[in-house]
């Protein structure tokens, strides 16, 4: 079985490389840390886990990397005897890393499962643990683990149907690596029962929640202002903000069209879109330009700017992790991946800022929290794009809704925190004594 994986991940992985290297070369910085992901790591991080105790955390890109930023700080004084190491996979993860955690956490890029590349990272790091944030599977990496009888974690697991299908439909391959996790902290119990259909012993999975919530709520020091970002483009302080969060192809332009029609009936809107993946900026501009709207790209930015009441209609932030201060200044957010993609973006940190938050019909990745903001009415969710631009008007029109909203939205994150903590005694509970 090992023989086959191996074999069939060498092809995939030579028939893939060009592809994820345009991919990496498009998001730039790429050269920085290339030789680690086969690895190749410095002797800066040798001399730092010299005669030291390891828990290795992982977390996938951005979205991952914000939870993971959150659970370090709250599982570090806990552990003070523990060196902590953090690994992402791209190369917009590892930017977040440096601006969000202290130089004493080592961050790197996570090794390609392929067997030398794994045993040369672990002969190096020899993390006495290892925690994956989210449902991250990689056979030669747990393979590992298991041989050594590393204790390993999965927090905040969420299984997809789709996920669930494939798992299951590789049981052959997967069930024994699910098996081996000495801890799991599943979202909810439909994923926790999903995780021991997979395998996963009944004793190593709780029910702790979702992370997200938690990290939604932990007040970070604020590094952008924003209103003073609004004032140099010409945005007078009682203008009406429309955001765009973590949007995808297709819905700019949506709301380049529905922010035209509703700039009609309030002269004073202004449009913020922050996409989900900054490289797609010129592409965005493009559909924006096309539709009449003049913006600003985030990155042209600088001290010196200055611009007339009125000669602008929208920034375009084509920057990664300030989404959540241009969150705090919004009046109406449209979360995206919910309109023209599938599975939605996170709708819980806007609501945790008490804003208005609407999103499209297709909010797949969040199953269980979807349903409590629409029953208790702490958020607004949308068919089509007609329907996008009559709840936006509506909004926009009534502050007493928007107003509702938002203190509805933060009672839900409020009613839903604790699971940081869980989570944290259940990788304490079962971590070797140092």
């Amino acid at each position: 079985m090992r023989f086959l994986y191996n074999a069939l991940f060498l092809i995939a992985f030579v028939l893939s490389a060009p592809f994820y290297l345009m991919k990496m070369v498009r998001r730039g910085s790429w050269r920085a840390g290339f030789g680690e992901r086969f690895g190749n790591y410095d002797h800066r991080l040798k001399q730092a886990l010299t005669n030291r105790h390891v828990i290795w955390m992982h977390a996938v890109s951005v979205g991952e990397v914000n939870l993971c930023t959150q659970l370090i700080r709250a599982l570090e004084p806990r552990v003070p005897n523990y060196k902590i190491v953090v690994s992402t996979t791209t190369s917009t993860g590892m930017a977040e890393l440096e601006k969000r955690l202290p130089s004493h956490i080592s961050k790197i890029y996570y090794p390609i499962d392929r067997r030398k590349h794994v045993r040369r990272a672990m002969s190096l790091i020899h993390p006495e643990a290892v925690v994956l944030v989210e449902a991250e599977i990689w056979p030669n990496f747990l393979w590992y683990l298991q041989r050594r009888g590393v204790p390993h974690f999965l927090v905040n697991a969420r299984l997809s149907e789709r996920s669930f299908r494939g798992y299951r439909r590789f049981g052959f391959l997967f069930r024994d690596l699910f098996a081996g996790f000495t801890g799991v902290g599943a979202q909810n119990e439909s994923d926790a029962k999903r995780l021991l259909e997979l395998g996963c012993r009944e004793e190593a999975v709780r029910v702790v929640g979702s992370l997200k919530f938690d990290a939604a709520t932990v007040n970070e020091r604020r590094v952008l202002d924003v209103p003073a970002l609004l004032r140099q483009l010409g945005v007078p302080e009682d203008a009406l903000i429309l955001l765009g969060g973590s949007t995808h192809a297709g819905e700019e332009a949506i709301l380049a069209e529905i922010f035209g029609r509703l700039r009609v009936r309030f002269p004073k809107l202004f449009l913020v879109v922050v996409p989900r993946h900054h490289e797609r900026g010129r592409e965005v501009g493009e559909a924006l330009a096309s539709r009449g709207v003049r913006f600003v790209y985030r990155t042209e930015m600088g001290p010196t700017t200055q611009k007339a009441l009125g000669e602008v209609d929208c920034l375009l932030v084509n920057t990664t992790g300030e989404l959540r201060y241009f969150y705090q200044e919004a009046d109406v957010v449209f979360v995206g991946k919910s309109l023209t993609a599938e599975g939605g973006q996170n709708p819980i940190e806007p609501a945790a800022l008490g804003k208005a938050v609407v999103f499209g019909p297709n909010m797949q990745n969040f199953p269980q929290v979807v349903p409590q903001f629409i029953r208790r009415g702490g958020a607004v969710q949308v068919e089509d794009a007609a329907g996008l631009e009559r709840v936006l008007g509506e909004l926009l029109a009534d502050p007493v809704r928007r107003e509702r909203l938002g203190r509805i939205g933060r009672e839900v994150v409020q009613d839903n925190l604790g699971s940081l903590d869980k989570t944290v005694a259940m990788i304490v509970e079962h971590l070797p004594p140092c």
